[in-house]
């Protein structure tokens, strides 16, 4: 009760600033937001196919899981090209932003694994089926496209300048899928669900003119969430301080939806927290972490490297990618360790599986530099079928990928400024609620009480 009072006093408090302070408080605006991550099969997705099973959906993740890993290989990345190989199906996660002004909404899928963010475009002389309307740029009053001579077309892999002196860019994909269009500038707005639509003019986009996507009628493009210059996360760079976080829920909580937070909001800390340094490689997209080794119990693994290295730099963190990938030595070495300590007799599969549910899980900690991170049951091992559980990692040739499982139920933090991901076990299905509603309100304080003294200074 007393907590409710606090905050409706709070609220109060800031609203009566508010009325002495409009005229500056735009400037002073620059407070952390957050937005929905919607799972692509969680019944809020348009993706969500009420027919299929969790086992289906297991099965599926683990495909898309070691298809996605193709595109992660140093031999896969060409140069050429705007982006990595990526296969649109391979989605995980959507998320809602509008384009233009007046703003037009797109579904897109969000992907930590791309950089560009680019949508299908009027007039399209070729498009994949799209279920909703194509975005019309010609209607919006914000859009422009660059030109030749702007930066973002100097500096960016596959784009190049057009006879007529248009910034175009073309991005190929692992399955021959292709997009190709125009390099623009137009305002981006997130809905954030802590707060009012964040809108950011003069974002640059991709304007598909010519698409051709093995992708659902659903979506209609894709957010680059990557470290590149043109990813989402880089060109808010400046207004969110570099940094970004989010909290995935379980595979079990697919009424609710998981929270992705920037700017003040994506700041983790307290009680429980680690953090790991970031590692700068090429290709700049991906987020490379350093695993030295994986426990299980007491029985310590030391990880070798992968096909990004030995030392630094040799693990991917990816929240499109559902199973993590292990090096096919170390993942036997793994299963062995993990096996060893389940007494109970293996199902014949590509990984670890019991004809079980009810059996005494062991505690695998994750050994990244300066950080461990103790999993949670949840974390190690899923439920696909009544009475089948599977380990949630996979054996990927040479490649190592964190991914999603492992990282649900931890509020995930990229400090893209300092370098570093930070881990902090939390209940997702409340992260977002209580803690950030107040994070918000002391922050949106804060700046308007700084506002304040610098409207009184001017």
């Amino acid at each position: 009760m007393a907590d409710v009072v606090n905050r409706t006093s709070l609220i109060s408090f800031v609203f009566a600033i508010l009325g002495m302070s409009s005229l500056c408080f735009i400037d002073a605006q620059k407070d952390g937001f957050s937005v929905e991550l919607i799972h692509r099969d969680s019944p809020k997705s348009p993706l969500y196919n009420p027919s299929e099973t969790t086992s289906t959906h297991v099965t599926n993740a683990l495909q898309r899981s070691l298809n996605r890993a193709n595109r992660f290989k140093p031999t896969s990345v060409s140069t050429k090209e705007a982006q990595p190989d990526i296969t649109p199906d391979m989605a995980e996660y959507l998320i809602s932003i509008s384009i233009g002004t007046p703003t037009f909404d797109i579904l897109a899928v969000a992907d930590t694994g791309s950089d560009l963010i680019w949508t299908q475009c009027k007039p399209c002389s070729q498009c994949f089926q799209q279920h909703d309307p194509l975005f019309d740029p010609t209607q919006s009053s914000t859009y422009k496209t660059l030109p030749c001579s702007a930066s973002q077309c100097q500096k960016s892999e596959g784009i190049s300048c057009s006879s007529n002196n248009k910034c175009q860019y073309s991005v190929t994909y692992g399955d021959q899928s292709f997009s190709k269009g125009d390099v623009a500038a137009d305002t981006l707005t997130l809905a954030s669900t802590t707060g009012s639509p964040v809108a950011f003019p003069g974002t640059v986009i991709g304007c598909g003119h010519n698409n051709n996507l093995t992708v659902h009628d659903k979506t209609s493009g894709i957010i680059g969430l990557g470290g590149g210059d043109l990813s989402l996360i880089s060109q808010l760079r400046t207004s969110i301080g570099g940094k970004f976080s989010y909290c995935l829920l379980p595979r079990s909580q697919t009424d609710k939806s998981s929270k992705m937070n920037f700017g003040s909001n994506a700041i983790v800390s307290g009680s429980g927290t680690v953090s790991t340094p970031l590692t700068k490689k090429s290709p700049t997209t991906f987020y490379f972490l350093t695993l030295e080794g994986i426990s299980v119990g007491s029985n310590r693994l030391k990880f070798t490297g992968s096909a990004f290295g030995t030392d630094k730099g040799n693990i991917i963190i990816d929240s499109g990618t559902t199973f993590t990938l292990l090096p096919d030595d170390f993942y036997s070495e793994l299963e062995s360790a993990v096996s060893s300590q389940i007494q109970l007799p293996k199902l014949d599969a590509s990984i670890l599986c019991y004809d079980a549910t009810n059996f005494k899980i062991p505690d695998i900690t994750i050994h990244f530099t300066n950080a461990d991170v103790k999993l949670q049951s949840m974390n190690t091992f899923v439920t696909v079928a009544d009475t089948i559980s599977c380990l949630t990692f996979a054996p990927a040739g040479d490649i190592a990928i964190y991914g999603n499982m492992a990282q649900m139920n931890f509020l995930i933090g990229y400090d893209t400024g300092n370098q570093t991901v930070s881990f902090k076990p939390t209940d997702c299905s409340k992260n977002g609620a209580a803690e950030v509603f107040t994070l918000g309100w002391l922050n949106l304080l804060r700046n308007v009480i700084f506002s304040l003294i610098i409207c009184h200074l001017i």
